[in-house]
């Protein structure tokens, strides 16, 4: 049976150091009842003396989650102490955590401590906590760039007065994994006694190494492993939970270790934490990242089609996502594109497939992604010469209450003007498309954003529009927004029409002409 390591979860204490990662009462509650979902062993709730909102926190969340750890961080002074404690007396399964820094720059410059005086303050601390808290952990804080001997005694002072944990971070993301790894073993064997202990490893990612140096520290013999969803944290974050579980899983050979962790819940907890906190997942971010399971290269694609392992280790279920994606740009291959539209539920000839992917590679030097709708206009326009798109060429808003609106638009060779009112120049010039159109959708989504720096900053806009039911997509960019959003809105109706050229949409029972 492989060995177990304990997940210590500290999202919400050290994650929330994180600039911009602050959490009220209530969010910290949902975080801590996913947690529980995903499987921790133990939940850092938080600093209960730094503030009555961090200990009505700590004491909500004990009163809340049932099965794991729940544990509270401390100084090693006693005020501090008796207010973890306070915090954690609803939990079922407490843990006092407190510490104190054993490196010679932080004891000179910032404890103003010698040796002796850090041993006796742990001695005491300690003590004090396992008379108020059946489990206590001891952190000693910069242990990486501590002196090893010193640090002997520092375990061994530890667990003399009742330490259950022994957890040595690595505070500021400075070692490596071939240091961690020798100063745990080095540890565990010089100290006696230490098979009733837990030694826990704690880092931090400034060199980003980690996840890597958390994997070498369990090789040296730690058997938890403290860690943030999404590695938020402190400067450059804290060890991935879910790269650091995924990567005993993926590579059990090398890390034979199983964790409680819930594979099925990784994926739902990032996004909990990234909405709640409004902290944004970078897309290469590994296990969690949008690009993590996506695949736009044609070569990639092609592997993936024949077999999946060819380029994924995991697979994207393995943490609670759905399937792979193969993402649509310009260096997606003729496989790639075929597998999609096949998945689309069109079956195109050889011929198609040939001229289609003329059209796409045209597409592509303009947009960095192509999605589905994109194909369906292609697919379209390709298969009925037929089948023309709207154009904006001319767009005049003014007023507010109401606005008006004059829209030019080209459909093929034909020419279209119409005015109409609207709540704002948005909705003006939408009414005024739709008499020309003569499709009526409704507005669902709309976000904009700048697509390029400075004042004259291009504009992207992003709308969902409902049409009869079948919501579609549209982009537009423009340095006026208004028309970047007038523009977003013609892009979709296109591809609605695109959608009832190919019989997946319905026509407008009761449309107005485009003549009317």
């Amino acid at each position: 049976m492989a060995d177990r390591v304990e997940i210590f979860d500290t999202t919400l204490r050290d994650g929330e150091q994180s600039p911009g990662a602050s959490m009220n009462v209530h969010e910290k509650l949902q975080i801590a009842q996913q947690l529980e979902r995903l499987g921790v062993d133990v939940i850092e709730a938080g600093f209960p003396v730094a503030s009555q909102q961090e200990f009505d926190g700590v004491r909500q969340v004990a009163e809340l989650v049932q099965r794991p750890r729940v544990a509270a961080l401390a100084r090693s002074v006693p005020k501090d102490i008796e207010r973890a404690a306070q915090a954690l007396e609803p939990a079922q399964r407490p843990v006092l955590h407190t510490f104190i820094a054993t490196s010679d720059i932080h004891m000179e410059h910032k404890l103003r401590m010698d040796r002796k005086e850090v041993l006796e303050a742990i001695a005491k601390a300690v003590t004090t906590a396992k008379k108020l808290v059946a489990r206590v952990e001891f952190s000693a804080e910069d242990a990486t760039r501590s002196d090893l001997a010193f640090l002997a005694e520092v375990v061994k002072v530890a667990m003399d007065n009742g330490a259950d944990v022994i957890n040595l971070p690595d505070t500021v993301g400075y070692t490596t994994p071939a240091e961690i790894h020798r100063m745990f073993a080095y540890l565990i064997s010089e100290t006696p006694g230490a098979e009733r202990l837990t030694f826990s490893s704690h880092n931090h990612n400034d060199l980003g190494l980690a996840v890597a140096n958390a994997l070498a520290a369990v090789q040296g013999g730690a058997r938890q492993v403290e860690c943030t969803i999404n590695g938020i944290g402190e400067r450059a974050g804290n060890t991935s939970l879910e790269e650091v579980v995924m990567a005993m899983r993926t590579r059990n050979d090398i890390y034979p270790y199983e964790t409680g962790i819930v594979g099925d819940e990784i994926w739902n907890s990032s996004r909990l934490l990234s909405n709640l906190t409004g902290l944004a997942i970078p897309f290469n971010k590994p296990v969690v990242g949008r690009n993590a399971f996506a695949h736009e290269a044609g070569i990639h694609q092609h592997g993936m089609i024949a077999n999946k392992a060819t380029y994924e280790i995991m697979t994207p279920e393995s943490v609670g996502r759905g399937r792979s994606e193969l993402v649509l740009g310009k260096h997606s291959g003729r496989h790639g594109l075929a597998k999609r539209c096949a998945d689309m539920g069109f079956e195109l000839s050889e011929q198609e497939i040939t001229q289609l992917y003329t059209k796409f590679i045209e597409l592509t030097d303009r947009k960095k992604e192509v999605f589905e709708d994109d194909l369906r206009v292609l697919i379209a326009s390709m298969r009925d010469e037929t089948f023309e798109t709207y154009r904006l060429v001319q767009l005049r808003t003014s007023g507010s209450d109401p606005a008006m609106a004059l829209v030019k638009l080209y459909h093929g060779n034909v020419e279209y003007v119409e005015t109409a009112t609207g709540d704002g120049p948005v909705d003006a010039a939408c009414r005024a498309i739709e008499r020309v159109t003569g499709i009526e959708g409704r507005l669902t989504e709309f976000s904009i954003r700048a697509a390029t720096p400075g004042k004259e900053a291009l504009g992207e806009a992003h709308v969902l529009v409902a049409f009869d039911g079948r919501s579609t997509t549209g982009t537009g960019g423009s340095t006026d927004i208004v028309e970047a959003a007038v523009q977003a809105y013609v892009n979709a109706i296109n591809k609605y029409l695109a959608l009832q050229s190919t019989g997946e949409a319905p026509l407008p029972g009761q449309s107005k002409s485009a003549q009317n």
